[in-house]
C-alpha cells in the first residue's frame, strides 16, 4: 500500500529537487576531478556525504510529510465545508428530480427550512420545478421568482460527479444521471425596488391632436367659438395637471405633453377618460370634439421618446382618430376608438394625393396593382381604378390575383374576355417576377398589411411602393410605402380611387364596364348603400354613373345561387345568441365556391335581426378558418377583432386563424368578448 502512495503536482515536484541538485553536483564533481584530482577526491566526498544526508532525510520524512498533508487536507475540507455553510448567499444542491440533498444555512434561513424541511425545492418555490432545471452541463439558467413577498434572482447549473457512486457507499446515482444541481438565491427585492423608482420617473413625450377642430367650430354660433375652444384646454389642462404633467399649445388644435412613466398605469386605469370627457363638452355645438393621444415611452433617449410619440399620433390618425396609443420600443397600445370618424366634405387631401400618384405614375414605365389574398369586389375595383389612371399616362399596367371568388369572376370575365385589354393584364404571383423591373412601382389597394397581400414578395422588389385602403391602420402595416392614404371613414376603397380618378386628368371618361367594377365595390362594402355611406359616397356614385355604371346588371351579377342563399340561411338559423346580443354562428362551406363571402353576407344578415349588437360568422376554407365580424354602431368590432389578430372597421371587420378548429375559435371569441366587457372596453 505504501509503495502506491504517489505525490504529484507541484508538491512531487518540490520534493525532487535535491535529487536534481545530487545530478547536477555529482556532473560537477567530475569535472573538477579532470582539473585537479586532489579537489575532485575531495569534492567527491562531499557529494557523497550530501547524497547519503539527503536520501536518510528522505526516506525517514516522507511518511510524516503524507501524515502532515492528509492531516492539512482534512482541516480544510473542514474549513472549505464551514465557510459554505456559513456563506451568505443561499446555496443548495438538489438531485435531478428536484430532490433537495443540502443546503446551507442562508438558504435555510430564507426558505425556512427547519428540521420538517420540505424534501422537494418545487413544494418551498413552486417556480422551481424540473421544467426550468438547466439541461446541459455548459448551460446556465437565470430566472427570477418571488417568494415570500421578496424577490430572488435564481441562478442554477449542473455540478457533474462522475465516478460518485464507485467511490461513495451511502448514496448510488445511475451512470447517466451523476450530477447534482447548484442553486444559488440573490435577494434582489432593493435592487428591483431602485430600478422601478428609477424607470417611473423617466418622462414621457406625448401629442394630443383634436381630430375635427374645424368641422367642431363652424358647427357653433360665432360667438361661442372661443368659449368652445376654451374649454376643450381647459379640459386637456386639468387631465394632464392632475397627473403632474406638463401641456404645451403648439397650435390651435394640437398640444405636447410631458409626463412622469409613473403615471402611465393610471391612464391605463381610467382608459385615457380625457376622450370621453372632450366628447362631453357641448354649448351648442352640433357634433361632439374628438381628440386623438400619442404616446412614446422610450427607455434611451428623450429624443426617442418624441419620436414614438409621433408615430403613435400619425397611427391613431390613420386609424380614424377619437383614440390613444401608445408606443414603446416594443408593442404598440390603443385605447378608446369607439367612434365612426366623421367623414369630411373637403376633398383637398384627395387631390393632394391624387397630384403626388400623378408624379410618380408618370416617373415609372410600369405600374402594378394588388389587393388582398381572397380578393373581393372592392379591392378588384379599386385595382381597375388604377388601371385606368396609369393608363391615361400611358404605362403599362399589371394587375395581380391568384384567387378568383365567386363574387370578383363576373366582373373579371367581363375584362378578361374584352379585346380592348391586354392579355397579360392580369398575373398570379408566380408570374409578377418576370415583370417587375427596376423601373415599375407597386400599387396596394384595399389593405395596409403586408401579410394580407397577393404577392408580399412583390413588396421588396421594387422602391417605389403606394398604399390606397380605407380599412385602420395597424402595428403591422407598409411600413416603406412612398404614398400612402389611408382614410378610415371612406366607405371602400372603390370611393377614393373614384375621387382620385377626378384629379387624375381634367374631364377623364373610364369605361363602363371598369365603371360597374368600381361602382359594385362602393354598393358591396356598404351593403347596397345602407352602412358607413357618407355625401363623398353617393358623389362617388354619381360619377360613376356617368361614366356608364348600370346599377341593373351590376345587382344581377351579385345575386345568389340557390347552394350558397341556402348557406346563408343555415348560417342564420344555426347562429347562437351569446350574451343576449351577440349573435356566433358557423358557415358551412361545402358545395359553395366561395364560402367566406357567404359568411360575410351572413355576418350583415344577423345584423337585421332585432337585439343582435355585433355578429360573427366563421367559415373553414382551405384550412383555415376564417372571422367575419360586423355591427352597426353600438360595438367596435374592429377592437374586438385586433385582440383576435386581425383588424378592418369599427363595424366591419375580419381575422383568420390557422391550425385552428371553429369551436376553439368559438371560444376564443367568447373569452374575448367577456374579458372586454369586465374590462368596460364593450
Amino acid at each position: 500500500m505504501k509503495k502506491d502512495i504517489r505525490l504529484k503536482g507541484q508538491l512531487r515536484f518540490y520534493m525532487q529537487w535535491p535529487i536534481f541538485m545530487l545530478i547536477l553536483l555529482v556532473a560537477m564533481t567530475i569535472w573538477i576531478f579532470f582539473t585537479s584530482s586532489q579537489a575532485g577526491i575531495m569534492m567527491a566526498i562531499i557529494v557523497t556525504v550530501y547524497g547519503i544526508g539527503v536520501g536518510v532525510l528522505y526516506m525517514y520524512s516522507k511518511s510524516l510529510i503524507m501524515a502532515d498533508l492528509v492531516q492539512f487536507a482534512a482541516q480544510y475540507g473542514v474549513v472549505q465545508n464551514t465557510l459554505l455553510k456559513e456563506l451568505s448567499i443561499p446555496y443548495a444542491l438538489l438531485m435531478d428530480d428536484g430532490q433537495i440533498i443540502w443546503m446551507n444555512d442562508s438558504f435555510k434561513v430564507v426558505t425556512g427550512q427547519g428540521d420538517k424541511a420540505e424534501k422537494y425545492i418545487n413544494k418551498v418555490i413552486p417556480e422551481l420545478n424540473r421544467g426550468v432545471f438547466p439541461k446541459a452541463e455548459s448551460e446556465q439558467v437565470q430566472l427570477n421568482v418571488i417568494y415570500k413577498e421578496k424577490e430572488y434572482s435564481v441562478a442554477m447549473h449542473k455540478v457533474s460527479v462522475e465516478g460518485f457512486s464507485e467511490t461513495e457507499e451511502l448514496l448510488q446515482l445511475p451512470k447517466e444521471k451523476e450530477y447534482f444541481i447548484a442553486i444559488y438565491l440573490k435577494d434582489v427585492t432593493e435592487l428591483n425596488k431602485y430600478i422601478r423608482e428609477n424607470d417611473a420617473q423617466k418622462m414621457v413625450a406625448g401629442l394630443i391632436y383634436i381630430d375635427n377642430f374645424d368641422e367642431v367650430i363652424e358647427s357653433v354660433e360665432e360667438v361661442r367659438q372661443s368659449l368652445l375652444v376654451a374649454l376643450i384646454d381647459r379640459k386637456i389642462n386639468q387631465y394632464i395637471a392632475k397627473i403632474d404633467g406638463i401641456v404645451k399649445k403648439m397650435e390651435k388644435d394640437k398640444y405636447f405633453i410631458v409626463i412622469k412613466k409613473k403615471y402611465f398605469q393610471q391612464l391605463k386605469e381610467d382608459k385615457f377618460a380625457l376622450l370621453e370627457e372632450v366628447k362631453g363638452i357641448s354649448i351648442g355645438n352640433e357634433m361632439p370634439a374628438t381628440l386623438s393621444i400619442g404616446l412614446g415611452m422610450s427607455t434611451d433617449t428623450y429624443a426617442q421618446s418624441y419620436n414614438y410619440a409621433r408615430v403613435a399620433i400619425d397611427l391613431a390618425l390613420a386609424r380614424g382618430g377619437d383614440q390613444a396609443v401608445v408606443k414603446d420600443a416594443n408593442n404598440i397600445t390603443y385605447f378608446g376608438g369607439k367612434r365612426e370618424q366623421v367623414a369630411k366634405n373637403t376633398r383637398v387631401k384627395a387631390r393632394v394625393k391624387a397630384e403626388a400618384l400623378r408624379e410618380f405614375i408618370a416617373a415609372k414605365d410600369k405600374v402594378i396593382v394588388m389587393g388582398h389574398k381572397i380578393g373581393d369586389v372592392d379591392s378588384f375595383g379599386a385595382a381597375i381604378g388604377i388601371y385606368r389612371a396609369a393608363t391615361i399616362m400611358e404605362k403599362k399596367v399589371h394587375i395581380v390575383i391568384n384567387d378568383i371568388t365567386s363574387s370578383v369572376r363576373p366582373l373579371y370575365e367581363r375584362i378578361r374576355d374584352n379585346a380592348a385589354y391586354d392579355e397579360d393584364l392580369f398575373l398570379t404571383s408566380s408570374q409578377v417576377e418576370d415583370v417587375v423591373t427596376e423601373n415599375t412601382m407597386v400599387v396596394v389597394v384595399d389593405t395596409n398589411k403586408p401579410e394580407l397581400t397577393e404577392c408580399e414578395e412583390l413588396l421588396g422588389m421594387t422602391k417605389t411602393i403606394v398604399v390606397l385602403d380605407h380599412h385602420r391602420q395597424g402595428s403591422n402595416s407598409i411600413d416603406n410605402a412612398v404614398l400612402s392614404y389611408i382614410e378610415p371613414y371612406a366607405s371602400s376603397t372603390c370611393e377614393m380611387v373614384a375621387e382620385v380618378l377626378q384629379y387624375i386628368a381634367d374631364d377623364i371618361r373610364i369605361k363602363a364596364v371598369e365603371a360597374d367594377c368600381m361602382y359594385a365595390g362602393i354598393m358591396i362594402d356598404t351593403n347596397n348603400f345602407v352602412s358607413r355611406t357618407g355625401v363623398r359616397t353617393f358623389e362617388a356614385a354619381a360619377f360613376l354613373r356617368r361614366c356608364g355604371a348600370d346599377i341593373t346588371r351590376v345587382r344581377k351579377m351579385f345575386r345568389d345561387d340557390m347552394d350558397s342563399y341556402r348557406a346563408k340561411a343555415e348560417t342564420v338559423r344555426r347562429a347562437e345568441v351569446y350574451r343576449g346580443e351577440f349573435a356566433i354562428a358557423e358557415c358551412p362551406g361545402k358545395g359553395i365556391e366561395s364560402p367566406t363571402i357567404v359568411g360575410a353576407q351572413a355576418a350583415n344578415e344577423l345584423l337585421n335581426i332585432a337585439g343582435i349588437r355585433a355578429s360573427f360568422v366563421l367559415t373553414a376554407y382551405n384550412g383555415k378558418v376564417y372571422l367575419s365580424a360586423r355591427a352597426i354602431d353600438e360595438v367596435n368590432v374592429q377592437v374586438i377583432a385586433e385582440r383576435l389578430g386581425g383588424g378592418g372597421h369599427i363595424n366591419v371587420a375580419g381575422a383568420q386563424f390557422s391550425d385552428m378548429e371553429v369551436e376553439e375559435v368559438i371560444g376564443m371569441i367568447k373569452g374575448t368578448l367577456d374579458e372586454m366587457i369586465e374590462g368596460g372596453d364593450i
